[in-house]
């Protein structure tokens, strides 16, 4: 069985601002080590409930942040930037099932570390088919599109929430509570390994005795609606052949299938300078 595992920096264990995730400054380089430690708890919690393909793709910043030397041999990791499918690189590869390991929650939701949406500084707000949508929505209808279930989350308490919002049943691994944007109680590291790690397995025994939640599926056709912080920034994403203005801040796009809308999202965005 061939097993995804996305991950994502804010929200992994003890992870509380943004010092501790930017490459730019000196915390970061401790939180490399944490991040590689929550994965390799993950990849010990699926291969122990019988994952004999497991794909790790790093999906933070420009991708580069788990050290490879320190991560289990048991999985292969996709990094660098930029890869065709960015956060959940490689699910189009016949990859059973995912777990999205240090998550966080959408920009704008109360007691959240650290939240946003794919980049805190351009995107205000994205809508799928007119539906709030952060990273874990996206990146979850992303594995829908090519059938592959995503079976956990671990973060903080409100990105479980909204994983379960969008996934029912799906099995979350809260490894700290959220007081407010850069205030959270964390677990100890044995402790939040422990629960990935657990909680990995038991999401692997679910999807073996057919209890799994089923893959994140979106109507077709796709409508991408981002609203930017400033209508300078909607002016250069809506240079995007086929966009839409809508007002001032909100550009669209309608696409055919999931994979075209994700593509189109990422290029508005790229297309936009602070």
């Amino acid at each position: 069985m061939k097993v995804l595992i996305a991950c994502d920096m804010e929200g992994i264990s003890g992870v509380v601002n943004w010092n501790q995730v930017n490459p730019t400054h000196a915390e970061y380089q401790r939180f490399r080590q944490v991040m590689t430690g929550d994965v390799n708890a993950a990849i010990e919690g699926i291969a122990n409930a019988g994952a004999n393909e497991i794909l790790v793709t790093d999906g933070h910043w420009f991708s580069t942040n788990i050290l490879i030397e320190s991560l289990d041999s048991r999985a292969q990791l996709n990094c660098g930037s930029p890869s065709h499918f960015s956060m959940v690189q490689g699910v189009d590869s016949g990859v059973d099932a995912a777990l999205f390991i240090g998550y966080h929650a959408r920009v704008g939701t109360l007691h959240a570390i650290l939240d946003h949406t794919w980049s805190s500084e351009r995107v205000f707000n994205l809508w799928l088919n007119d539906r709030l949508c952060g990273e874990f929505g996206l990146n979850a209808a992303m594995c829908g599109a090519f059938d592959v279930p995503v079976l956990m989350v671990s973060g903080d308490q409100s990105v479980c929430a909204e994983a379960r919002d969008w996934l029912p049943g799906i099995l979350t691994a809260q490894v700290k509570t959220a007081a407010g944007r850069m205030a959270a109680t964390c677990l100890p590291l044995d402790q939040s390994r422990a629960l990935i790690s657990t909680t990995a397995a038991s999401a692997m025994f679910q999807l073996k005795d057919g209890k799994a939640p089923k893959p994140l599926k979106i109507e077709l056709p796709v409508k991408v609606t981002v609203e930017f912080f400033t209508t300078f920034m909607a002016d250069q994403a809506s240079m995007l052949p086929g966009s839409v203005r809508l007002d001032g801040r909100r550009v669209s796009v309608e696409t055919a299938t999931v994979p075209d809308a994700y593509l189109a999202f990422r290029s508005l965005v790229n297309l936009v300078s602070v």
